[in-house]
């Protein structure tokens, strides 16, 4: 492992790491996920992308709003109401969003198929340590007031789930952390949604990046430097 001077030149260093390994998988699985939609009827979309919150918690439109701060309000109500149209999501009368029998099959479903993936992506690495660790840095990880960690963590975790999809899907909860801390030095900046998007590098991206990162490294504070080192140099293995 490189050598870091701090733990937010830390959270710096994993969070691109972090990321490759997420995606490793799901380019892995990406065809049959494509396949398993087209056989189901099911429009991909906020069941996929929250197929580890919704089995444990319901979401209202305002979560939902956190969870994709960077997406249209319309694009989000459109893909609710597929949902809603294909019997996968049940709405409350107060508008609270429920995952229904048919929701909780489509995900089983999907992820049977990253369990696959993640055995094809990542043989003869070490996902069960791995997600041991990744699940100790979630347990640490404080939720930021109005982000979206509280919405998506603890993941949901079915009785038998093998290591690698454990790892695979704490590692897609753990990404929020990091994506409430942007949201956090963003404000705290002064800038909108829209304008951070937009925001070409310069000193006030430098300074929100930095923000990012030292909140971001806070449950790394709390991590060994054993861990860290382990951490680091387990997830380069999976990329």
């Amino acid at each position: 492992m490189p050598k870091f001077q701090d733990a937010a030149e830390f959270a710096a260093a994993i969070a691109p790491v972090i990321d490759a390994a997420h995606v490793n998988v799901h380019a892995s699985a990406h065809r049959a996920v494509t396949e398993l939609a087209a056989r189901s009827g099911v429009t991909p979309g906020l069941l996929h992308d929250l197929r580890f919150a919704l089995p444990l918690r319901p979401l209202t439109r305002a979560s939902l709003a956190v969870v994709h701060r960077y997406g249209a309000a319309a694009d989000r109500e459109r893909a609710v109401q597929d949902h809603l149209r294909e019997g996968t999501l049940a709405e409350d009368a107060d508008g609270t969003l429920t995952l229904t029998p048919k929701g909780l099959d489509h995900v089983h479903g999907l992820y049977a198929l990253h369990a696959a993936a993640a055995d094809r992506a990542w043989a003869g690495r070490d996902a069960d340590g791995l997600a041991e660790l990744v699940g100790t840095v979630l347990d640490l990880a404080e939720r930021l007031p109005g982000g979206a960690l509280e919405f998506v963590a603890p993941p949901y975790e079915p009785e038998g789930a093998p290591p690698g999809l454990l790892l695979f899907n704490r590692l897609a909860a753990l990404r929020y952390h990091r994506a409430d801390a942007h949201a956090a030095a963003w404000q705290e900046a002064g800038l909108t949604a829209e304008e951070i998007v937009a925001l070409t590098d310069g000193p006030v991206r430098a300074r929100v990046e930095a923000a990012t990162n030292d909140l971001a490294a806070q449950p790394y504070r709390r991590l060994a430097q054993r861990d860290r080192e382990r951490l680091y140099d387990g997830l380069l293995t999976l990329i």
